[in-house]
């Protein structure tokens, strides 16, 4: 299973979700990295992704995006195979 990364707060209704829809399919382990507590993680964020909300979520290298886009991914079936490519 691929390695999820997700740029996170505190206090985030959708990263909350974000996590239980990952654990759904299987994700034991999710690199959760806190920017409300590090600017210089919230700066690489905005530098990787171009965005400045949360969650923003990568599996491996892929960039999924944030709540609603795993959201819309997981819903046209394409989340399981993401989590699953070697």
């Amino acid at each position: 299973m691929q390695t999820v990364t997700m740029y996170t707060t505190a206090v985030c209704p959708y990263c909350v979700r974000a996590k239980q829809i990952l654990g759904a399919k299987g994700v034991l382990n999710i690199e959760e990295i806190r920017v409300d507590s590090d600017n210089a993680a919230r700066i690489k964020m905005m530098e990787l992704t171009g965005r400045r909300t949360v969650p923003q979520i990568f599996i491996g290298q892929t960039h999924v995006g944030g709540c609603d886009d795993l959201m819309a991914l997981d819903a046209k079936g394409a989340l399981q195979p993401l989590l699953n490519a070697a």
